[in-house]
């Protein structure tokens, strides 16, 4: 008899532990649960602040720079300043590129004369007198003759003339030679032969017309009128 109340005295302490371990158990689900919770609210939230800042911070990029002053665009004096400024500088050029063009005629396009410069028996007079000269004259050209750079001196080699003089008693036909002052605009290419294609320095009689080929040529547009 005193076994038997012994190990029922036992079986009430053995139900305490368990209880307790229980108890345990659970507060520590509970703890779990809430830090799980917590990780996925903290998770749901970084993005949604991330963007915020992002937001925040193209706001103040936007800000900043409409802050700046803006760069003055030039004024109508100022761009018709600029444009002749350009232009006299062309024209400059084009006087001190100057050349005697005097040769003989090889090919006739639309716009202008081919010719083959070097002649330079074609300045005697009376040949002199005129830009046009017939194909009969006696003429030669110069084999070992070498271009010079200073302003007016004899023009070697092929050129194209453009615009082409105009003239009431003649016309240029093909071999006939030219004896004229050329300023320079340029490059011209034509197709020499069938569909063979040559690129030589281009020439123009008059001075204005010279500057406007190479003020075109450079992209250099005359300002526009200011609107009334």
């Amino acid at each position: 008899m005193p076994k038997s109340s012994e190990a029922e005295r036992k079986v009430p302490h053995f139900t305490e532990r368990s209880c307790a371990v229980l108890k345990s158990s659970r507060r520590v689900k509970i703890w779990l649960w809430l830090n799980l919770l917590a990780l996925v609210m903290f998770a749901a939230l970084v993005p949604a602040a991330m963007a915020q800042v992002n937001e925040d911070a193209s706001t103040n990029r936007t800000d900043n720079n409409a802050s700046l002053p803006a760069k003055d665009s030039p004024t109508p004096a100022q761009q018709a300043r600029a444009f002749e400024q350009a232009t006299e500088k062309i024209r400059t050029d084009c006087v001190q590129g100057r050349r005697i063009i005097c040769g003989r005629i090889v090919k006739i396009l639309p716009d202008g004369l081919v010719v083959d410069s070097g002649y330079t028996n074609l300045m005697r007079p009376p040949l002199n007198k005129s830009w046009l000269v017939p194909g009969t004259v006696q003429a030669t050209r110069e084999t070992d003759l070498i271009e010079g750079k200073e302003p007016g001196c004899i023009c070697v080699g092929l050129v194209f003339l453009t615009p082409v003089p105009k003239s009431r008693t003649a016309q240029p036909k093909l071999y006939d030679y030219v004896v004229i002052q050329g300023y320079p605009a340029g490059e011209y290419t034509y197709k020499s032969v069938g569909t063979i294609q040559r690129t030589i320095r281009r020439f123009s009689a008059n001075l204005p017309a010279a500057v406007r080929l190479n003020r075109a040529a450079a992209g250099i547009q005359p300002p526009e009128p200011p609107h009334k």
